[in-house]
């Protein structure tokens, strides 16, 4: 935007850089802190999804057999009490 006036085409231009600017510091921040947290999360030794989903995988189908062997242990009882 031009105008006739040197003084609000300055001020106008120093808005400008200080936007840029601005914006150029923001995604240094955002950068800085996605490596900080990921920094943080590798030192606390968590487990990836994957390995997750395969754990719980693992407990449904020790649960679905611990409960299969405990109906096969009814029937057995009952036998024996017969």
């Amino acid at each position: 935007m031009q105008t006739n006036n040197k003084f609000i085409d300055d001020l106008a231009k120093l808005a400008t850089s200080a936007a840029g600017a601005v914006h150029s510091v923001r995604g240094e921040m955002e950068d800085s802190f996605r490596a900080w947290l990921d920094r943080q999360l590798a030192g606390m030794d968590l487990v990836s999804r994957e390995e997750f989903e395969i754990v719980r995988d693992m407990a449904e189908k020790a649960r679905s057999e611990n409960e299969d062997l405990r109906a096969e242990l009814e029937i057995l009882k009952k036998k024996l009490a017969d």
